[in-house]
């Protein structure tokens, strides 16, 4: 028993705490969600997730779960709670899925560790033989750093611009100002690291594994996420670090395409989603205050969608069951259309012009930004007593 007052520890994007109780009530609201939008015509697919414990991983695992009766396995690294912290908010998400989906009957089964390595591969690929192919690969993977298991190689991804140095506006999260940032190059090994993290690699060893252990049924569906952005954030995204990873993330989704074409009749597909607030995402310069400007001319527009509803609408009308994709001329779902409207895009650029620290929260939703990022550790959610003591020592299920 570890019975504790959980409160919030946050610096700048960082947060240290999260809170059982808390994370448990967004699972179940994403879950219910899926259950007043998708209805399940009985498809009940075997499911995949690599990055299953948070954001668009996670939604995706509750969308296809109690959307279409799936059976899902999911890989994540997540830590459990101590003496002195809380377990992190992914592994009181895990927790909460597995409660729900034996509630509801649905099969689950989690793996805790690092998904890049040949060993957690094994073991799901062990686990895989047991409960039939997979029809569904979803690859959500966010990691700072990764170890090749070729080569043995430790990678580290770096947010910088390439080419010269990039002076631009963002939000000081410690101080609650908007200021100027300058951040100098990535040299030839930064790019490289960056895209042997963030590139397609890891997604590629995943396919070829399963591959070879004939364990991708027909006709199976590779799903791996992108993000592009507008303009504004660009010379640190798009045309930085990140985004020489995200091209070799498409240029290899491409080749898995024939791949799967070739040998199955199955494709691999990209998804271009709309902007979210996620510690990897509050951890860019510039993107916190665009997503501050982004979210609130969204809401009062009455376009904006949580992780949950972008994955409700990706697997109702595009990449679930019996769906066929609307792709662009990449090959790419874009599920960013609402954030890319013109009206959207205007609204935006013009504040993003006239804005500062005195106008912050006249010209943006900053405070919802904030809440919203308390939310995704559990906190600030609705009919929750934080003075409450609660069991933060917590077992995570397994099979």
């Amino acid at each position: 028993m570890a019975l504790q007052v959980v409160k919030p520890r946050i610096r700048g994007f960082i947060c240290t705490s999260a809170h059982p109780i808390g994370c448990h009530e967004n699972v179940k609201n994403q879950i219910d969600y899926i259950k007043k939008n998708i209805t399940s015509n009985g498809e009940n697919p075997n499911v995949l997730v690599i990055g299953a414990s948070r954001g668009y991983g996670l939604a995706s695992r509750i969308a296809l779960a109690w959307g279409y009766g799936a059976k899902t396995i999911g890989v994540f690294f997540e830590s459990p709670a101590s003496a002195r912290r809380t377990a992190t908010a992914g592994y009181y998400n895990s927790i909460a899925f597995h409660q729900q989906a034996q509630q509801d009957g649905l099969f689950a089964g989690s793996f805790n560790g690092d998904a890049f390595s040949d060993e957690m591969k094994r073991d799901v690929i062990n686990r895989v033989k047991q409960i039939g192919k997979i029809d569904f690969l979803v690859y959500s993977l966010a990691a700072p750093r990764r170890t090749n298991p070729r080569t043995g190689t430790e990678h580290n991804a770096v947010l910088k611009p390439i080419g010269q140095p990039y002076t631009g506006r963002t939000i000081d999260l410690r101080n609650d100002v908007v200021t100027e940032i300058t951040i100098e190059p990535a040299n030839d090994k930064e790019i490289a690291d960056t895209v042997a993290v963030m590139g397609g690699e890891d997604l590629e060893f995943w396919v070829d594994a399963l591959l070879a252990e004939n364990l991708l049924s027909e006709e199976s569906t590779v799903i791996a996420y992108d993000y592009v952005g507008p303009k504004i954030t660009w010379p640190i995204y798009l045309s930085g670090t990140i985004g020489k990873a995200k091209e070799d993330l498409m240029h290899r989704t491409n080749k898995l395409n024939e791949k799967l074409a070739n040998q199955l009749g199955g494709h691999a597909y990209l998804s271009v989603n709309k902007a979210i607030v996620s510690q990897a995402s509050m951890a860019i310069p510039v993107v916190p205050l665009y997503m501050s400007i982004l979210f609130d001319v969204m809401k009062t527009k009455g376009v904006d969608e949580n992780p949950i509803g972008q994955m409700a609408r990706l697997f109702s009308e595009h990449l679930g069951p019996n769906q066929s994709p609307t792709l662009d001329a990449d090959r790419r779902v874009r599920l960013d259309d609402r954030e890319r409207r013109d009206d959207v895009v205007a609204e935006v650029m013009d504040r993003w012009e006239r804005i500062d620290t005195e106008n912050l929260n006249a010209l943006s939703d900053y405070e919802g930004l904030k809440r919203e990022f308390r939310n995704l550790f559990g906190f600030e959610v609705e009919g929750i007593d934080y003075d409450e003591a609660v069991e933060t020592e917590l077992t995570l299920p397994g099979f």
